[in-house]
């Protein structure tokens, strides 16, 4: 018999959490590992929970789900982020999928579909809840991506003349983790040198406040 899932319940709403996981503890596949509070609490606390997938509200205050999710992906890739959330508009749903959530399910869902969405991150495939699929409709070529808050992070020090390393140290990230955020960002504003993003920043008011001149 094959290890049972193990589920992390990220949720500020004690009740909604308590909920789900009295739901997911009638599966005898499923290993409720904890519930937490805060998008800062599931940062500091997953790597040693080590859940396989986490159910992980969007609004919480201190650090949302989104930027909760890209950074517990930096130091657990391997970890299934399920969103959880009360909208189900399509900039809501890619906006998750952008930050590295495999899947968006909507709280007032049936008890099934909350399994069915582990099951179907845990073999590997994307889930999106009912009716969400419009949002993955092709965007236009003009179209840019937006910078997600930690890109934005990451450009910030890049544009200061920072290199990978020194960024790693600052964010007390690997370098590895640097150099794949700068692929992607210069991927997204379609720009190939670092002189490049460093004109980005500027233009764009990312070095505002820094007392940065360049």
């Amino acid at each position: 018999m094959s290890e049972p899932v193990r589920v992390l319940i990220v949720d500020d709403h004690p009740m909604v959490a308590e909920g789900i996981q009295s739901i997911l503890e009638s599966y005898d596949d499923i290993d409720v590992v904890g519930t937490l509070g805060s998008g800062r609490a599931a940062v500091d606390q997953a790597p040693s929970l080590n859940p396989d997938v986490v159910l992980m509200d969007l609004n919480m205050p201190d650090l949302g789900g989104l930027s909760a999710t890209e950074i517990l992906l930096e130091t657990m890739p391997d970890t299934r982020v399920l969103i959880l959330s009360m909208h189900d508009s399509p900039e809501y749903i890619s906006t998750a999928l952008s930050h590295g959530a495999m899947g968006y399910v909507l709280k007032d869902v049936p008890t099934d579909e909350i399994k069915l969405a582990i099951d179907t991150v845990m073999a590997g495939k994307q889930y999106l809840c009912t009716g969400a699929e419009g949002s993955l409709k092709p965007k236009d070529q003009d179209a840019r991506e937006a910078l997600t808050t930690r890109e934005q992070t990451i450009l910030l020090e890049l544009a200061q003349g920072k290199s990978n390393k020194e960024v790693a140290l600052a964010l007390d990230i690997s370098v590895r983790t640097v150099e794949t955020h700068r692929k992607n960002i210069k991927r997204k504003l379609g720009i190939s040198s670092t002189a490049g993003l460093t004109r980005y920043a500027l233009e764009h008011g990312v070095l505002q406040g820094t007392g940065v001149s360049l």
